[in-house]
């Protein structure tokens, strides 16, 4: 049986200091309840808290930790930077070496800037998107999540859905009423929003897999016909792939969807988990930015010669073993059809969407398709169900609109664990 004493001494504390007693909030188990677990290590496929309690981890940290937790190549490629200082605040060849490493696996990329998260690939290119087109609107998607810039924080899914938050204060009128949302999966609700707002929209940007309400595939055309109506409208297409990129494929969702967007967002996986992110693209575009143009963008920590070291290293095994993709699918397939199995089993209502690595489970009879099909979920039964997997040793995503990351460090036991303790965690809560 596990215990959770020292996560919750840890969590007390960490109140006193820190706002919610986490630095991220989804990490709080609000939607799930209980006591956040705090992890003290994590190798290969699992993870050890603070008590001592080992867990498969389907996670990882959110989907950068592809050939799972310290990776000795990347461990020892940090290392060996690290002995050259951590930071210089000025050019190097590892850059180069890595934003040519990108582009020779990145369809449809002539150049890239390094930035320090998701979060800021996406502001950036939202604003090089606005000064390439001189148009300020954009639309995203119910549901998509593109970190917490202002622009972004309008039905954003994932963090905000989890802890129902509709309106973010502190975000003005004017940033939320140059963000135009329209539902996932449909492509006549975006024709209507260009329509109504003729020649005044810059950017489409999306999650090509979405990954902030569980995985939810595009269904047939839509990204097609995304693409069509942005090259027809002027409209810059940019896809987001900081969960999507190099997992899917080594050239991410274009590649294995087969579309080629304007710009690209990245996030920790080109630093192999450290704290990094870039947005790439055309060189029409992209030459906007300064010191070549005048959309301005800046990082003391941009290009970190840690994070470059540990992305390259990682990034490089991707491109020269793409094997590593064939394994990885085979196993979440593998485990799909396990859950599907005992979830028939339970006779619980579900529903599985999974493509690759990414994954996850619904509680529903109804197909997820976008937010409002993943919001009428049962909730409820997901929070059990988490639950009752942790307490075998599975570390799901604690939260109904996340998706689950397999890493290639998981084994066939592993995955077998996994499947047994899913049918007994269906039998707890049926």
């Amino acid at each position: 049986m596990y215990q959770y004493e020292s996560s919750k001494a840890l969590f007390e504390r960490a109140q006193q200091s820190i706002p919610g007693g986490v630095n991220s909030p989804v990490r709080a188990f609000k939607s799930v309840g209980g006591t956040p677990i705090f992890i003290e290590k994590a190798k290969g496929a699992y993870l050890y808290d603070a008590d001592g309690n080992q867990y498969i981890d389907y996670i990882a940290s959110w989907g950068p930790m592809i050939m799972g937790h310290a990776w000795e190549p990347v461990v020892t490629a940090i290392q060996q930077k690290a002995a050259g200082s951590t930071s210089f605040g000025a050019p190097t060849e590892l850059e180069i070496e890595m934003a040519e490493l990108i582009k020779s696996m990145a369809p449809n990329v002539d150049m890239v800037r390094m930035v320090n998260s998701g979060t800021e690939a996406c502001m950036s290119a939202l604003r090089l998107a606005r000064g390439y087109t001189g148009k300020n609107k954009f639309i995203k998607f119910e549901g998509c999540y593109h970190g917490h810039a202002d622009a972004f924080l309008v039905k954003a899914g994932s963090g905000l859905a989890t802890f129902n938050i509709q309106t973010v204060p502190g975000i003005t009128a004017g940033a939320a009423n140059d963000t135009l949302t329209a539902p996932y999966n449909n492509l006549d609700a975006v024709k209507q929003l260009v329509a109504e707002n003729k020649n005044e929209i810059a950017a489409i940007i999306i999650e090509p897999v979405a990954g902030n309400m569980g995985c939810i595939l595009p269904q047939p055309g839509f990204l097609e016909g995304l693409r069509a109506l942005c090259t027809e409208e002027n409209i810059v297409l940019i896809f987001d792939e900081v969960m999507t990129g190099f997992r899917l494929a080594p050239g991410g969702a274009q590649q294995k969807l087969n579309i080629q967007a304007d710009l690209i967002t990245y996030g920790k996986v080109i630093g192999a988990g450290m704290p990094v992110g870039a947005f790439a693209g055309r060189k029409d575009i992209m030459q906007y930015i300064a010191p070549l143009g005048n959309v301005y963008q800046a990082g003391t920590l941009s290009g970190n010669p840690l994070a470059m070291i540990a992305g390259y290293t990682l990034l490089k095994e991707l491109k020269a073993n793409h094997g590593i993709y064939t394994e990885l699918e085979q196993k979440t397939e593998y485990l799909r059809n396990g859950l599907d199995r005992v979830c028939k089993e339970a006779g619980i209502p579900y529903t599985i969407n999974q493509l690759g690595s990414m994954i996850s489970l619904h509680f529903a009879d109804h197909a997820v398709t976008d937010f409002t099909s993943a919001a009428a979920t049962n909730i409820e039964r997901f929070k059990q169900f988490f639950h009752a997997m942790l307490k075998r040793g599975v570390y799901l995503p604690p939260s109904a609109y996340e998706s689950w990351f397999l890493n290639h460090a998981l084994t066939r036991e592993d995955l077998d664990k996994t499947i047994a303790a899913a049918a007994e965690s269906l039998k707890e809560i049926a």
